[in-house]
């Protein structure tokens, strides 16, 4: 379990890093770019869409570490649930 902690908070700054330098091209892209704020919107979008993609994709691996870890959970619960059941019935035996 510790090694799932571990790779969520690996995850989470992967994202974190990923989301900002998403911001930090975008809003640099728009700067750079002339015309309409249509246009330097659009423009901005394009030239960053490479860095979103990598956001995009840390964000999924984030999720999946997490959907991961809370299986792990869920199953952890389970068998401690089993355990308490089986030795109910143990004592009942006796």
């Amino acid at each position: 379990m510790d090694r799932g902690i571990r790779a969520l908070y690996d995850c989470e700054c992967k994202l974190a890093d990923a989301e900002n330098a998403y911001e930090r091209d975008l809003q640099l892209a728009f700067m750079n770019a002339e015309g309409t704020v249509a246009e330097r919107t659009a423009v901005s979008r394009l030239q960053a869409s490479e860095k979103r993609l990598q956001a995009d994709l840390a964000k999924a691996e984030y999720n999946r570490v997490k959907g991961k870890l809370k299986a792990l959970e869920m199953a952890q619960m389970s068998l401690q649930t089993q355990a308490r059941l089986m030795e109910t019935e143990l004592k009942t035996l006796r």
